[in-house]
């Protein structure tokens, strides 16, 4: 392990404000104020040269404020955009990057090395550990190793293949200093935009409250995990990654976790990060029905288990999947199913046939004006141009009260 030595930060003159507005075309982004808070363009060709905005000088023993976390396997091809973007922030505090190379067998560690040098020159401490078995010991086990050789106060996740904007840091730490038991995200830009639409827009636009209550469907953490930013002292109070390796969601068990130790979910509302999609993103490597199975697990804890009866949202495949998917009691909770499809309702009842029961149960399927709440809905948002969004304002319900989604 190479650790570099310690140095700190003298605040220098702020660079010239960026322009904003920057994500106001973005699909699927709604257009915020911030009139007051300059966002920047994203970085163009990368020039391997030290441009931080401050001057940083060596010199005695100060307290590292920001750590940068940073897990490498195989990521030459982005490492120069993703460590230019680390040199370039204008966060006048002291930040250190630690990274920890996972196996890596291309040229990564080699670009490190040179980028190394540029950022302690800039007064940015770099920690380098490495992995040296051939076997990557995988994402949880690399970020792990990187916070535990990490010293800062506060925790600012990257992913090799992203592209940090200059003010990320700076913004996130100003709202984890009021909010210090919350996980901040912010808004992002997918690279490239058709990627993920769908997606990119529940992300970017969900409401303060969603961030709590959309927490169950399929898109996982409402935070996503590159853009996340905490306390040193949180994540230790929530508990380190899980360590499993290729194939399990370990930003999304972190994120359940954290919302059972009481935490809260923030996003700073500007575009911080160039969020990239391609084909070796670990992300690919996770199962769905791995997590449909920890998704089933956390909604019955946390809000079924509160629940004496409840409607399906959805008699098709979904809502018939979440239904087997559930525990027996469970299962004896749910009242009806109920959908918008006329042919599902004139059957009238969906009869669980795997049931062990002697009498198989018929669950009744009503139209969805006719169903009792609380709800569980398995509908998909956004694919229907807005008419389920339409269907389910005209029930007067409130989310995380009446219905939560699991779609």
């Amino acid at each position: 392990m190479d650790v570099s030595k310690t140095v700190c930060q003298e605040a220098g003159k702020l660079p010239p404000l960026l322009p904003d507005g920057v994500c106001a075309n973005d699909p699927g982004l709604v257009k915020q104020d911030h009139s007051h808070s300059p966002s920047s363009p994203f970085f163009g060709n990368t020039e391997l040269q030290s441009v931080a905005p401050f001057n940083r000088k060596a010199g005695g023993k100060c307290r590292i404020q920001v750590s940068v976390i940073l897990p490498v396997y195989n990521a030459e091809s982005w490492l120069d955009e993703c460590l230019k973007s680390i040199l370039d922030q204008d966060f006048q505090g002291s930040i250190e990057l630690s990274i920890f190379n996972d196996s890596s067998t291309d040229n990564s560690i080699n670009i490190i090395e040179k980028w190394k040098i540029l950022l302690e020159e800039a007064g940015i401490r770099v920690v380098l550990g490495e992995n040296y078995s051939a076997h990557p010991g995988g994402v949880g086990f690399a970020k792990n190793y990187a916070i535990d050789q990490s010293s800062g106060e506060y925790l600012c996740f990257l992913d090799s293949d992203d592209v940090m904007m200059p003010q990320r840091i700076r913004l996130q730490w100003e709202a984890n200093i009021k909010y210090p038991r919350s996980i901040i995200g912010c808004q992002i830009k997918r690279e490239p935009a058709e990627a993920t639409e769908r997606y990119t827009r529940w992300i970017n636009n969900l409401t303060h409250d969603q961030l709590l209550t959309q927490v169950f469907t399929s898109h996982g953490p409402t935070v996503i995990m590159p853009t996340w930013f905490c306390s040193r002292e949180w994540f230790y109070l929530v508990g380190r990654f899980n360590e499993e390796g290729k194939g399990t969601p370990e930003d999304l068990l972190f994120f359940y976790e954290h919302l059972r130790k009481g935490g809260e979910v923030f996003r700073v509302d500007q575009c911080l990060l160039l969020y990239r999609y391609h084909a070796q993103a670990a992300t690919h490597a996770v199962l769905e029905e791995t997590i449909w199975t920890h998704r089933v697990l956390f909604l019955e804890e946390r809000i079924l288990s509160n629940w004496t009866s409840f409607t399906i949202w959805n008699a098709g495949k979904q809502g018939r999947k979440l239904f087997r998917s559930l525990s027996p009691a469970n299962q004896n909770k749910v009242t009806a199913f109920c959908d918008v499809d006329k042919n599902k309702i004139t059957k009238g009842f969906y009869i669980y046939e795997e049931s062990k029961e002697t009498s198989k149960p018929r669950i009744p399927i009503l139209h969805f004006k006719e169903a009792s709440p609380p709800l569980i809905i398995c509908v998909k948002l956004d694919l229907t141009d807005g008419q389920f969004e339409e269907n389910l304002s005209l029930l007067n319900l409130k989310e995380g009260v009446d219905y939560y989604h699991f779609n």
